[in-house]
């Protein structure tokens, strides 16, 4: 099963569990594709977003779980 981690790039996400790209959105994180997701990780998307990075890891893992 994908994990993310707080280091894992936003792009690496979307490649692995595409799935999960309205959680990203619904942060705001509407630049999935953009080049900044190709080399940022989870953790500074939150921090741009005012998102805390823990929760939102949970979050996405979780999803992942559900619907692997």
């Amino acid at each position: 099963m994908y994990e993310v981690t707080k280091d894992t790039i936003v792009y690496d996400v979307m490649l692995n569990a595409p799935a999960t790209q309205p959680l990203f959105e619904r942060i705001g994180m509407h630049c999935l594709g953009c080049a900044y997701a190709t080399g940022e990780s989870i953790e500074q998307a939150c921090l741009v977003h005012g998102v805390d990075v823990d929760g939102f890891v949970n979050e996405v893992n979780d999803f992942i779980a559900a619907h692997a």
